[in-house]
């Protein structure tokens, strides 16, 4: 089997997410795609953070149509601060050795590479997918490990998100609707 594991905080989960996950199971191969919510992320501050159970939600809402799709609560369970490393180390022993792991991210990670704790480790345990935009270029100090996957993305991000919801405007259709109605319903992330 081919599982991808995509770990973020999914504050909120957005098409952009989705898209992602999509194209490289399809491209890769991959069986299913396992969303990842993270307890607390290591390297992301705090303020606008939902709690992780509410960001698992809405992840179970926007993949509940996709049978190749799938959420895991495995940092949560966890709790403390989400290491990387740690979680693939869970998946691993899950799956043990029938299971090729692919760990999915965003180009945005890259910036901060270099502080992740056991990155090495990480490397062993799975393909490291990075998503770019074409002509994307890694930088050599990169590690040669990082394999980079081509697609054209969407320009959207959680933070927008929350910042347009600050602001009155419609997230309509850069989240999928039944999170829309989550978060306009329980008036997640509106000004207080």
């Amino acid at each position: 089997m081919k599982i991808g594991i995509l770990g973020g905080s999914f504050n909120p989960p957005h098409i952009g997410h989705l898209i992602l996950a999509q194209n490289v199971r399809e491209a890769m191969g991959l069986d299913k795609v396992i969303f990842v919510p993270a307890n607390i992320p290591p390297l992301k501050k705090q303020e606008d953070s939902l709690d992780a159970e509410t960001r698992l939600h809405m992840v179970d809402l926007s993949i509940m149509d996709n049978p190749y799709f799938e959420s895991s609560k495995v940092e949560i369970e966890r709790g403390g601060v989400s290491y990387t490393f740690e979680t693939l180390r869970i998946f691993k022993e899950f799956f043990k050795n029938k299971t090729q792991l692919f760990f999915i991210a965003g180009s945005d990670v890259l910036k901060n590479i270099h502080l992740w704790k056991k990155k090495e480790e990480i490397f062993e345990l799975a393909r490291f997918i990075v998503v770019t935009r074409k002509n994307f270029k890694i930088r050599p100090s990169l590690p040669k490990e990082i394999e980079k996957f081509e697609m054209e993305t969407i320009e959207i991000s959680s933070s927008q998100i929350r910042e347009k919801i600050k602001r009155g405007e419609s997230i309509r259709y850069v989240v999928p609707e039944s999170v829309r109605k989550f978060i306009v319903e329980k008036k997640l992330y509106f000004k207080k």
